[in-house]
């Protein structure tokens, strides 16, 4: 037993100085999403929710964006200030859910927000985030955004400025 434990530190050791070596980082994003937003473009989909998030000036499923549009309420709020700190500009893209989600893992957007929480059907087809329930505008309900599967930095990036942003504003993660 006293021999397995330096044996398996020296194991343990060796792959994480091999994956260094390589250039290998962990968490990783197989589209490179969180490197290819950072000084570019965040395209986020948004599905209108009451309190949430609003929408002016374009209904959903008509193809509206940021041109023909105004996006606004907390959940915009935030990813503005993520884009902001990723030095991104957002295009804002609006539609169903089930849209959101096709553009999702099709590629065609970064980010989805609306009236998702973490009870989200769309479970078997995106990522979704940890959910905030004491998000102004939320009235109890908890309120998660959807991104695609496997895109762990850049998730791990925005869980951790929401993370920050519940801290700061007294809210609790769930």
């Amino acid at each position: 037993m006293h021999v397995l434990r330096p044996v398996a530190t020296v194991v343990v050791a060796v792959s994480v100085l091999g994956m260094t070596a390589c250039g290998i980082r962990i968490p990783t994003d197989p589209e490179g999403t969180l490197e290819r937003i950072t000084g570019g473009e965040l395209r986020v989909g948004v599905s209108p929710s009451d309190g949430l998030v609003d929408v002016t000036g374009a209904a959903p499923g008509d193809g509206g964006t940021a041109a023909t549009s105004a996006v606004s309420g907390p959940l915009a709020g935030l990813v503005e200030e993520f884009a902001d700190g990723r030095d991104a500009t957002v295009v804002w893209t609006i539609g169903s859910e089930e849209d959101l989600v096709d553009d999702l893992e099709t590629g065609q957007l970064d980010l989805a927000i609306g009236g998702m929480t973490d009870q989200t059907p769309w479970t078997d087809r995106v990522a979704v985030t940890r959910a905030f329930d004491r998000l102004p505008g939320a009235e109890g309900r908890s309120a998660a955004m959807l991104l695609p599967m496997g895109e762990n930095a850049f998730q791990s990036a925005l869980e951790s400025f929401l993370d920050g942003q519940a801290a700061r504003d007294g809210q609790a993660p769930r």
